[in-house]
């Protein structure tokens, strides 16, 4: 049995990417991207969903994101979902899924980027709503 494993996000970082080298000097970088969905509930009134992205690079473009991409920059990423598990110190099963990454493209320019950045409190998603918190002894280092 064969199928379709392919995820296409188009949104906005919630902070700077976390670049890492792991064995064999392989490169990963972690991003924080925010979706945001619009419409008019039944009382007329405007609402807004914002959902968080894990996504996950690997190799040269996991160099490029972490040079070139900041908080606030506007992303579009092809990939596909993975879902990996662990143990936690207390021994409980935990689980994430993440967008592994295979293209990245920067939109806008870097004076956007600086722009987004200065414009918004360093502490504050507010523009993107509340950012998950992760706590990273729950998570498996990559």
């Amino acid at each position: 049995m064969s199928g379709v494993n392919k995820v296409i996000v188009l949104g906005r970082l919630g902070a700077d990417p976390e670049v890492k080298t792991v064995a064999q000097n392989q490169t990963v970088t972690r991003l924080s991207v925010a979706t945001s969905e619009n419409w008019t509930g039944k009382d007329g009134q405007k609402q807004e969903r914002t959902e968080w992205h894990r996504v996950v690079v690997w190799g040269k473009l996991a160099e490029l994101c972490g040079k070139y991409l900041a908080k606030g920059r506007q992303v579009y990423v092809e990939g596909r979902l993975q879902t990996r598990s662990w143990e936690d110190p207390q021994g409980q099963k935990k689980y994430t899924t993440e967008i592994v990454a295979n293209s990245v493209q920067f939109l806008g320019g870097q004076t956007d980027s600086r722009e987004a950045q200065a414009g918004s409190n360093s502490n504050s998603n507010e523009n993107f709503g509340p950012e998950p918190s992760f706590n990273s002894d729950e998570e498996i280092p990559f």
